[in-house]
């Protein structure tokens, strides 16, 4: 055998060893990949994962739910949407007129996401966005006069503590007035449908004419979970800011939903998200959605008075998703 018969075999079998090599290598990540999620499987069991697994096992054996009957609760109105199909399938009140309070605030929120294409872009909030809450009662999430803070640090703190002045900074720089801005959030609720309802600011704090119902906001919500950015704010547990001018460490935000509910399974699923709200005149309200054995649901509720747990409305929701999980495992 000459040598370049030689070398071309010897670089054949190096070849063959390189293959094995990462056949071997490929296996065992494999492998290692299997045990890691055995081992997190075990750990997450009772965290809620279980609810989540059987939710996926369910989907193909359990039809979706038709009908719930959502009365026997703490709010006067509730109800209650499957998303994919849009059907209302529990309603107590549905369309009557009631005070949305900080669930408008899901409007202001989809509307400034739309309005950007750069979520990172900063704003400076002025002066004039804290005088004009001055005295308002109104709920912050700890930004300051002069801060400069990114759209999309801003639309969690709307969401999450409920920042009213990050609403007033985000509606300021989109319209260049809070009025402009509410001027699109009720063109916006007239091309999604919500005949019954009409914004007076971005804020949800309380005016007579500044009203919707629960099922405008169910049709508001399915909207704005179209929005994958809306999402994964509204399912957010908390969230943290980057270094500001204001605040070298950032400022760290929980879900005034999440901090109140210790638990989100429910029967044969969990409670993703959602956006809570609250004024004398309103009641307690949540707007929330939930996976219930493979699918998803929207429940709004308002109208539910001050009780000595300090959430009706949380409660609220844990027994109607509750309720929905086991009506549909009977299924």
């Amino acid at each position: 055998m000459d040598e370049r018969s030689k070398r071309a075999q010897m670089e054949r079998k190096r070849r063959i060893r390189r293959k094995k090599q990462r056949r071997r290598v490929l296996i065992s990540a494999l492998v290692e990949v299997l045990i890691l999620a055995v081992l997190a499987l075990a750990f997450c069991w009772d965290r809620g994962l279980s609810a989540k697994v059987s939710g996926v096992l369910g989907i193909f054996d359990r039809p979706p739910a038709t009908e719930l009957d959502v009365s026997g609760v703490n709010s006067s109105n509730v109800l209650l949407m499957d998303v994919k199909s849009g059907k209302v399938i529990g309603n107590l009140n549905g369309e009557e007129q009631i005070y949305p309070a900080s669930m408008t605030k899901i409007m202001t929120a989809i509307v400034a996401l739309e309005a950007f294409s750069d979520l990172d872009h900063e704003i400076t909030l002025s002066e004039n966005i804290f005088y004009a809450l001055d005295g308002q009662d109104a709920t912050q999430a700890g930004f300051q006069p002069g801060e400069s803070v990114r759209v999309r640090d801003l639309v969690y703190g709307i969401m999450l503590p409920s920042g009213a002045e990050c609403c007033l900074a985000l509606a300021d720089e989109v319209s260049g007035s809070e009025e402009a801005f509410v001027e699109k959030m009720n063109k916006k609720a007239k091309s999604i449908g919500m005949k019954d309802t009409h914004f007076m600011d971005c804020t949800g704090l309380h005016d007579p004419e500044h009203y919707s119902t629960a099922y405008d906001i169910a049709l508001l919500l399915k909207y704005a979970l179209h929005n994958d950015t809306f999402r994964e704010v509204a399912e957010s547990h908390f969230h943290s800011t980057p270094a500001t001018n204001v605040h070298p460490d950032g400022i760290t935000y929980y879900s005034t939903m999440f901090k109140n509910m210790s638990d989100t399974s429910v029967t044969g699923g969990e409670i993703l998200g959602g956006k809570t709200g609250y004024t004398s005149e309103a009641g307690h309200c949540l707007a929330s959605f939930a996976q219930i054995y493979g699918r998803e649901y929207i429940l709004v509720t308002a109208g539910a008075a001050a009780d000595a747990t300090g959430v009706p409305h949380i409660l609220d929701a844990k027994t109607i998703y509750n309720r929905l999980g086991e009506a549909v495992a009977k299924k």
